[in-house]
């Protein structure tokens, strides 16, 4: 035991004492403290907190980082309709990665819970039809949750399907899309519902997402997984499952994806 520990250590029986004498005569506090606080009581040094080396450009991935998609490669990525085969979409340049339409979607080999992710994203370039019709994809988080992917530039349609909406969920606090020709990125944080013994919900997901730099959803309420059509609900308990990207018929352009298990 070393020097500060045993000292904590006497203070906390001579602090125990004090209160047992108060309480016996009737738990008045004394006026002046018996063993004035120091600076050093409140110090915790071990175990000291482990090192990450950030990235040199922001927007990279830190040293912890799994790489889920760099440019070079799908190695970490498989077909979504038969997870046998490898994802169906196409590198372009060796820089990003583009939805090959009606290919099906991909998913993460991988299987995640709570984490944080990294996520680069550009509409088209050729802009095409409106509302749910432009630069449509999605973020599914275990799966099962999705983070709308859309472009939302100069592009109406509800509240709660529009880019970096928890989708027919929640809508963002704000809209901070870039326009079709330029890159979008969503740093997420997300938390994992969490499930009792016997399968009930115990806590439901919650997401943060920063949407070019701007909060656009603040430890919000994950309602359930993401229907098309009926309210979202919990049905079943899960544990950690693949994160995947939609393919909703649009050439929607990813690049830069990585994720950090929290």
């Amino acid at each position: 035991m070393n020097t500060k520990t045993l000292f904590l250590c006497l203070f906390t029986a001579a602090l125990s004492i004090q209160m047992i004498g108060q309480n016996k005569q009737g738990g008045t506090p004394p006026e002046v403290s018996p063993m004035p606080m120091k600076p050093q009581m409140t110090e915790i040094w071990e175990p000291e907190v482990e090192v990450v080396v950030p990235a040199k450009k922001l927007g990279d991935a830190p040293s912890d980082a799994i790489i889920l998609f760099d440019g070079t490669n799908l190695d970490q990525w498989t077909s979504q309709k038969d997870n046998s085969k490898p994802a169906p979409w196409k590198i372009v340049d060796n820089d990003h990665l583009e939805v090959v339409p009606g290919s099906g979607g991909i998913s993460t080999k991988m299987k995640f819970g709570d984490c944080q992710i990294h996520l680069e994203f550009s509409a088209p370039d050729l802009v095409e039809g409106e509302s749910q019709g432009r630069g449509n994809s999605g973020l599914f988080l275990q799966n099962r949750y999705e983070l709308q992917i859309l472009d939302s530039y100069n592009n109406r349609t509800y509240r709660n399907g529009q880019a970096a909406s928890i989708y027919k969920d929640e809508a963002p606090l704000v809209n901070a899309m870039k326009s079709p020709l330029e890159w979008n990125t969503y740093d997420i944080i997300y938390t994992a519902p969490r499930f009792k013994e016997d399968g009930r919900l115990d806590a439901k997901a919650r997401i943060t997402v920063l949407h070019n730099g701007v909060l656009v959803q603040n430890n919000t309420v994950i309602n359930g997984i993401t229907y098309y059509i009926g309210l979202h609900n919990y049905p079943s308990a899960h544990g950690d499952d693949v994160i995947s990207l939609q393919d909703h018929g649009n050439k929607t352009q990813f690049r830069n994806i990585w994720l950090r298990k929290l």
